[in-house]
C-alpha cells in the first residue's frame, strides 16, 4: 500500500486539502480500498481549526506519521505561522524531498518557499500570494496563467483553492492511469477534468 499524508494546520483552507483528499480517497475506494492509505496529519495531534471554523482532528503528528510516498502540502491564511515555525519547516522538508511526489495547493507554495526549493523554478500559486512569494523568493518563477505546474521532477504546484482537485487528479492519473483517474472524476461529477478528456 502506498502512503499518501496531507498537512493541516489553523487556518489552512478548507477546500485545499478536502479537494485533494476526496479525489485520492476515492481513486482509492474505486480501487477496491488496497491502493493507498491517505492520512492528515498536523505538527501534533490535537484538533486543527480550518479556515472559517471547520474543525479537523488529524490522524497523526508529524513525528507519527509513516513514511510518505506523496505528500499534500494545502494553503491558506495559516501558511503565513506555518513558515515562522523553523522547526516544524525542517520536519516537513526531508518528508518533501523524500516523497516521490509533493503537491502544494493555493499558498502552500509558501512552504516550499520558506524551504528553499523554489529557487529559479515555476510555480503556481493563488492570485493573491503571488507577491507574497516573489517577496520570499525573487528568483522563483510566477506562472499566474496556469492552473498547476511541474515545478520540478518531484514537486507540482496547483493555482488557488478549487485547483488543487484539478492537479490531485493530473497526479492520479500519472501515478495509478487514466482510467482511474477517469473513474474517480466521474464518481465526483467533475467536469472539468471529464471535459478536458471528452475533446
Amino acid at each position: 500500500m502506498k502512503q499518501l499524508g496531507i498537512f493541516i494546520f489553523d487556518d489552512v483552507e478548507v477546500l485545499d486539502f478536502a479537494g485533494p483528499f476526496e479525489v485520492f480517497s476515492v481513486a482509492n475506494q474505486l480501487s477496491g480500498y488496497n491502493l493507498l492509505e491517505v492520512h492528515t496529519f498536523s505538527y501534533d495531534t490535537l484538533p486543527i481549526q480550518a479556515r472559517n471554523g471547520l474543525q479537523v482532528v488529524p490522524d497523526h503528528s508529524i513525528s507519527s506519521l509513516p513514511k510518505l510516498d506523496y505528500l499534500v502540502l494545502p494553503g491558506g491564511d495559516g501558511t503565513k505561522k506555518v513558515v515562522q515555525n523553523s522547526s516544524l519547516i525542517e520536519a516537513i522538508t526531508p518528508r518533501v524531498l523524500n516523497s516521490e511526489w509533493t503537491m502544494t495547493v493555493c499558498s502552500g507554495s509558501r512552504i516550499l518557499g520558506k524551504a528553499g526549493l523554489l529557487e529559479q523554478k515555476p510555480y503556481c500559486t493563488h492570485h493573491e500570494v503571488y507577491e507574497s512569494i516573489q517577496e520570499m523568493v525573487p528568483s522563483a518563477l510566477p506562472q499566474p496563467t496556469l492552473r498547476y505546474i511541474q515545478t520540478d521532477a518531484r514537486l507540482w504546484t496547483a493555482a488557488g483553492i478549487s485547483a488543487g482537485i484539478d492537479l490531485a487528479l493530473h497526479l492520479t492519473e500519472l501515478t495509478f492511469g487514466k482510467e482511474l483517474a477517469l473513474a474517480t472524476a466521474t464518481y465526483m461529477e467533475y467536469l472539468p477534468y471529464l471535459d478536458q478528456h471528452a475533446r
